[in-house]
């Protein structure tokens, strides 16, 4: 009998050791990744957790729940002590002394994060140990007073309840490519809302470059300011996008930049670690899977399609041959990108003895989907390809093939695309389907106009990435890489080894302004 109680007492510690590990098994110490339960693990432990505050405040007994009553007041000596110099919420909400994710508290005196707020909880130990009194529950949004256990209802708060969760009207998100107007940080310095600079954790500029050109899809960035538009979703990966679009479009910020740490944590556990911090990738390869996981993620059995098809999904019709004996084989495939191939760079130097940059028009490598130029492929097997567009996306993403992978080495096609930043007509150099119904609409919507231009700088393998993006309210580009952010002429623009950009399609009403202006 004892030597299987005392197996039972092994197995048992060997359980929650499992566990331990399983919330504290992380790649790096400073970033760690809070482990999600199951919703039922998850919403069972949150009413023991409940349950256990409530007699911990002398509420517990028959019936303890229904009776538990907490003062409200307004009069807290403590808030003077509040220090929104050093609240941060962008970084993942666990606890920073058990790393659990539920029931957590941030003081709001030195910005940590605690579980809890019963006499046992951590908070509730640093309340009496740092004598920090005043802490916000940040699901709730709630603040209280420890050691004493009020809520405190104070309208002075409500600046850190936005920069905490950001909320945003309908009309607010309808005006917001209209607005003009500068924010000012706690430290004194100005941003443009939309336009912050993102932190770079580490090795994470592919992303915050992906980021910073889909803040710029004006559809895309309404839905996900909106919450309630995927309230219905459990992707974590879809509730951090739209936390962090919001965050990056909030006038009220404390400082002039976002860190994106909890949308990359949830970036991490969604990709199974493919894209992470401290690994640089590739925004082409991350640009796919984000759009595609979102699409998958919010897709339901009511609705089939999102706003990710509904903003990027155009369709190619493509003609393959694998030999003159079968005939060629016809078929249609939705895309989301279309990825454009370079000529091979010149091998020789000018008469100056200086390397030639190339040079190709844009116009030149779209006509792979001109339906006549033959593309020939390898895998799975030889054959020769036509594509043809058969439906144009409202935003159309290009990307220049620049790095072609050998067992050997990665090399970086140098040349240099020229491309029109205004009015890409693509009806001039590549045949467009025949609209589907009458209507001068859907005849004339094949030009578009440049909203983001990702940029590679350096060799292939290292260098970093920076975006060119288009500010709406006025038009104006500006030059951005992690925290840097600056105007810049549209020429500059066009000067870049251009590897991924997205285009607007240009509504009929601009068309139409167009056209009279130039009467």
């Amino acid at each position: 009998m004892e030597n299987s109680s005392s197996r039972r007492d092994e197995e048992e510690e060997e359980q929650q050791q499992s566990k331990k590990q399983k919330v504290v098994g992380f790649d790096n110490a400073l970033l760690p990744l809070a482990a999600y339960e199951d919703e039922e693990e998850e919403e069972a432990e949150k009413q023991q957790e409940e349950e256990e505050e409530e007699e911990e405040n002398g509420f517990g007994g028959e019936g303890g729940r229904r009776n538990r009553t907490i003062e409200l007041r307004r009069d807290c000596p403590y808030l003077d002590t509040v220090n929104r110099q050093v609240l941060d919420f962008d970084f993942e909400k666990f606890c920073s002394v058990s790393l659990s994710n539920l029931n957590v508290y941030a003081c709001l005196v030195c910005g940590k994060y605690f579980q809890g707020r019963g006499h046992k909880s951590h908070a509730y130990t640093h309340s009496l140990e740092a004598g920090h009194h005043v802490y916000i529950n940040l699901r709730t949004e709630k603040v209280y007073c420890l050691p004493d256990g009020y809520e405190i209802n104070d309208p002075s708060l409500d600046d850190i309840r936005h920069v905490l969760n950001p909320r945003f009207k309908k009309d607010q998100v309808l005006q917001l490519d209209r607005n003009r107007q500068w924010s000012r940080a706690l430290d004194g310095s100005d941003y443009l809302p939309g336009m912050v600079g993102l932190n770079n954790i580490k090795e994470t500029d592919f992303v915050n470059v992906t980021i910073q050109s889909l803040m710029r899809v004006t559809p895309l960035r309404n839905f996900f300011l909106i919450p309630e538009n995927y309230a219905d979703s459990k992707s974590v990966l879809v509730h951090r996008f739209g936390e962090l679009t919001r965050k990056i479009w909030h006038a009220r910020n404390f400082k002039g930049q976002v860190s994106p740490h909890e949308f990359l944590q949830a970036v991490m556990k969604a990709s199974k670690k493919r894209f992470r911090i401290g690994a640089q990738s590739d925004p082409v390869e991350f640009m796919s899977w984000l759009l595609n996981t979102l699409h998958t993620d919010l897709k339901s059995s009511r609705r089939k399609t999102s706003i990710i098809h509904q903003c990027f999904q155009g369709e190619l019709e493509v003609v393959k041959e694998i030999n003159a004996k079968d005939g060629a084989e016809t078929s249609r495939m939705p895309f989301l990108m279309l990825g454009l191939d370079l000529p091979p760079p010149p091998l020789f130097k000018d008469v100056m003895e200086k390397n030639i940059i190339p040079q190709v028009p844009l116009f030149n490598i779209l006509k792979k989907f001109d339906g006549e130029s033959v593309t020939e492929v390898v895998r799975p097997r030889v054959a020769r390809m036509r594509y043809r567009v058969t439906k144009l996306p409202q935003y159309l993403i290009l990307h220049m093939r620049r790095f072609t992978k050998n067992n050997f080495f990665v090399e970086k096609n140098p040349t240099l695309v020229n491309f029109p930043v205004k009015n890409l007509e693509l009806k001039d150099y590549i045949p467009l389907p025949l609209p589907s119904k009458e209507g001068e609409e859907e005849r004339v919507r094949s030009k578009y106009d440049l909203i983001a231009n990702i940029v590679h700088d350096g060799k292939p393998g290292e260098g970093a990435y920076r975006v060119f993006v288009q500010r709406k309210s006025e038009e104006l580009w500006y030059e951005m890489q992690d925290l840097h952010v600056a105007e810049t002429l549209p020429q500059m623009v066009a000067l870049s080894e251009a590897y991924m950009q997205i285009y607007e399609q240009q509504h009929l009403d601009s068309q139409k302004q167009q056209v009279e202006a130039a009467k």
